[in-house]
C-alpha cells in the first residue's frame, strides 16, 4: 500500500482557506493583534525552522514561502534580522490581502502574491523562475496532498517536485515541513522525481508507540539537482 496517498479533505480545497482567511482578516481589523493562526506551533516547528535557516543560509539571500497563509513564518524571519528578498505565495487571495495587511500595518518588508505553483502557466512561477535561493512549505504539501485537484491528469503532489523546482535556482533549498507524512513519505514524495536530493533533517521529540518510534512532524531540507 503506497502511504504517500493521503485521503482527500476540505482542508485541500481552495473554498476553505478563502473562507479561513477572510475571517482572520476581519478579526485583524477588529483586533490588531490578532495575527491568525500560527500552524505547528505545539511543535514548537517555526522556532526549528527558523534556527534552521539562520544557521545554515546566508541571510542575504531570497526566500519563497509557499502557502504562505498569514506570513507568519517570514515576519518571524524578517524580524529575527534577514536582509534578504522575502516573497510569500498562496493560491488564496484572501489569504495574501490578510497577509498584505498584516505586513502594511506593522511596516514589514515582505512582498506577497497570489500564485497556484503547481500550474506550469502561472504567471508568478514564470515571472520568478531560477529566482530563489530558499523555498519553504510548512503544511502546504500537506494540504496539496490532500486535494483532488489535477493538473494535466496527475495529482498536485505528483506535478509539486516538478514545478517548485522551476523557482529555484541551482543547488538552492526547499525545506518542506509536514505533519501529514512520515520523514521517510516526505523524502519519497519529493525526490521522486529526480529534481532534488535530501541535503539536511531537523531534529523533533521522538515518541514510541505499539513498538514504533517517530515524531508527530518531520521537517526535512532538500538541494535542487
Amino acid at each position: 500500500m503506497d502511504t504517500t496517498k493521503l485521503n482527500h479533505s476540505k482542508l485541500g480545497t481552495k473554498e476553505y482557506w478563502d473562507n479561513f482567511y477572510k475571517l482572520e482578516k476581519e478579526n485583524f481589523a477588529e483586533n490588531p493583534d490578532d495575527t491568525g493562526e500560527c500552524w505547528f506551533a505545539d511543535s514548537g516547528a517555526e522556532e526549528k525552522i527558523v534556527d534552521f535557516v539562520f544557521s545554515n543560509l546566508d541571510p542575504n539571500v531570497s526566500v519563497c514561502d509557499l502557502g504562505t497563509g498569514n506570513g507568519h513564518l517570514l515576519f518571524e524571519i524578517l524580524q529575527e534580522g534577514w536582509k534578504g528578498q522575502l516573497v510569500g505565495v498562496d493560491y488564496s487571495e484572501a489569504s495574501v490581502q490578510f497577509a498584505r495587511t498584516i505586513a502594511e500595518t506593522n511596516d514589514l518588508n515582505v512582498e506577497f502574491y497570489q500564485s497556484d505553483i503547481l500550474n506550469l502557466e502561472d504567471q508568478f512561477l514564470k515571472t520568478n523562475a531560477g529566482n530563489f535561493d530558499l523555498v519553504l512549505d510548512k503544511g502546504t504539501l500537506d494540504a496539496i496532498a490532500l486535494s483532488d485537484n489535477l493538473y494535466d491528469g496527475k495529482t498536485g503532489q505528483e506535478v509539486y517536485p516538478d514545478t517548485v523546482k522551476v523557482l529555484l535556482k541551482k543547488n538552492a533549498v526547499l525545506l518542506v515541513t509536514s505533519c501529514n507524512f512520515t520523514q521517510d513519505e516526505l523524502i519519497k514524495v519529493v525526490t521522486s522525481s529526480g529534481n532534488f536530493e535530501v541535503w539536511k533533517t531537523v531534529e523533533y521529540p521522538v515518541f514510541e508507540f505499539g513498538g514504533v518510534k517517530g515524531s508527530a512532524i518531520c521537517t526535512v531540507a532538500f538541494k535542487r539537482r
